[in-house]
């Protein structure tokens, strides 16, 4: 099997005595380092979205076709689906501190470029560098805070606060994207992650210590290739479907390859010295019920912010600020359920009954938005649902990152964390793919019947809601039947909180 091997640079190790002392301070400054975490993962995640309110305009402006507005989102989701494996394991080997700081400088130099763009090849170029710096940023930051929360009570703080951004960050980045766009250029969709990163650098430079390592570390560079490549396959795949249709020669083609890849991958994993991904990892029910649950909510969730995101601008003629706000109760709602879930239900009934009871709760506000109606209120049929799926969600996010890596030994704590971001990110892309699909075939469907264009956009997205509810049914009874019942692990195994090289 090919391996390369990379030598990290030799240096003059630190004394034990020092050590410690790094540690102390390190761990006496662990809620900064939170906040520092914290700031990184809301710019990874509102990015998602972030562009979607500001394309028009930069449509406009750069003067690109619709065909090619699509790539604008699409390159972003490729390039950090795909390398986030990649990304994880980088970050086990070649240290998870220099990892994050690399993946920040690199955002923040792709969001400058693509907030210069003077045309279309340069934004989309833009955004893949973003994808990619990202799946080095993501994975660091969720592994740096399980690595430096190791306390029980304070982990569950901690995750709490990282999954509840993680959940709201998509909101976030509509409300953010709505508010610059109104008020200052499209431009500042890009160049505001500048200012989160240049925040989080300085933060992580100032908080966390840089210890020395030496010797040698080996990356599996078949299982590399083999599943970036079958990643990307499945992403792009599923974004051809949503465009072109299930039934289109390159849709499928890509689907099939995906498949194909993936399963080498596997095969692959069991027979290499130093995988890429460690089938230890995957192999613990609660961990792998964990990243199905994220996958499924990833799934679900993005409905609510592309098609109700629709209903408001297209139906009820919101402004893109005004859009952003009408989400901000989800937000308040995800944010105090995955605090009470980590901090209060968490040990009392462990992960299985609240990531189970969650989805099922998500399931059911999915459901009360396939009321809405032309003429609807959004105090009467927008509002109950935004509630009831935020509450749903904060149930989710946050229990269901902590089981994920907990318990994980230290060396794999990066590539454990990968997973959840990769489960989140093809989750989104199957469920826009397939929601999409079904959308637009409603839509043909009642136009055809005779409905007004607008009756039959509210129809279409009241299908998709209906798809969407199912999927977090589906999740609640696959997960409630996969995680394991009981406390989690208190810390993973070898934990070692400020070695964050």
């Amino acid at each position: 099997m090919s391996v390369l091997t990379l030598p990290l640079p030799a240096a003059k190790p630190a004394t034990p005595a020092s050590a410690l002392d790094e540690a102390a301070r390190a761990h006496a400054r662990r809620w900064l380092v939170l906040a520092v975490l914290g700031v990184a993962q809301l710019m990874v995640v509102l990015d998602a979205t972030i562009m979607n309110v500001a394309l028009p305009s930069a449509q406009t402006a750069l003067g690109f076709s619709d065909t090619d507005r699509q790539w604008v989102v699409t390159a972003y989701a490729l390039a950090f689906g795909s390398l986030l494996p990649l990304g994880g394991r980088l970050s086990d080997l070649l240290g998870r501190r220099t990892t994050f700081l690399v993946g920040l400088v690199g955002f923040a130099g792709a969001s400058a470029l693509g907030g210069a763009a003077q045309n279309f090849e340069t934004l989309v170029t833009a955004r893949a560098l973003q994808g990619v710096f990202g799946a080095l940023l993501a994975p660091a930051a969720l592994s740096l805070l399980t690595t430096t929360f190791t306390d029980p009570k304070e982990r569950a703080k901690a995750f709490a606060i990282f999954g509840a951004l993680a959940g709201t960050g998509g909101a976030i980045g509509l409300l953010l994207g709505g508010a610059l766009t109104t008020y200052a250029s499209w431009r500042w969709a890009m160049y505001v992650n500048v200012a989160f990163a240049a925040v989080a650098f300085a933060g992580v430079v100032a908080l966390l210590p840089k210890l020395a390592r030496v010797g040698k570390v080996s990356l599996d560079l078949q299982g590399t290739l083999a599943v970036s490549a079958g990643l990307f396959s499945l992403v792009y795949g599923f974004s051809r479907a949503e465009t072109d249709g299930w039934s289109n020669g390159v849709t499928i083609g890509f689907l099939i390859a995906s498949v194909l890849l993936l399963a080498a991958f596997a095969v692959l994993q069991t027979r290499v010295a130093n995988p890429l991904l460690p089938p230890r990892v995957l192999m613990d029910r609660t961990r792998g019920g964990s990243y199905l649950a994220v996958l499924f909510t990833g799934a679900g969730m993005f409905a609510v912010f592309l098609f109700l995101t629709y209903y408001l601008q297209a139906i009820q003629g919101y402004s893109a600020i005004r859009t952003g706000v009408a989400f901000l109760p989800m937000v308040a709602a995800l944010v105090v359920t995955a605090q009470v879930a980590n901090l209060v239900l968490l040990r009392r009934v462990g992960a299985r009954v609240l990531v189970t009871l969650g989805l099922a709760v998500s399931a059911l506000g999915m459901s009360d938005f396939t009321v809405l109606s032309v003429d609807g209120e959004y105090a009467t049929q927008v509002l109950p649902g935004l509630l009831v799926l935020g509450m749903g969600i904060g149930l989710v996010f946050a229990p269901a990152m902590q089981a994920a890596v907990s318990g994980v030994e230290a060396r794999d704590a990066g590539v454990a964390a990968a997973m959840v971001n990769t489960m989140q990110q093809v989750g989104g892309s199957v469920g826009l793919a397939l929601l999409g699909t079904v959308a637009a075939d409603s839509f043909t469907s009642h136009l055809g019947d005779g409905a007004s264009a607008q009756q039959a956009m509210v129809e279409s997205y009241v299908t998709a809601f209906w798809w969407a509810s199912a999927i977090f049914a589906v999740g609640a009874v696959v997960v409630g039947f996969l995680l394991k019942s009981g406390n989690l692990p208190q810390a993973a195994e070898g934990a070692e909180p400020v070695l964050a090289h």
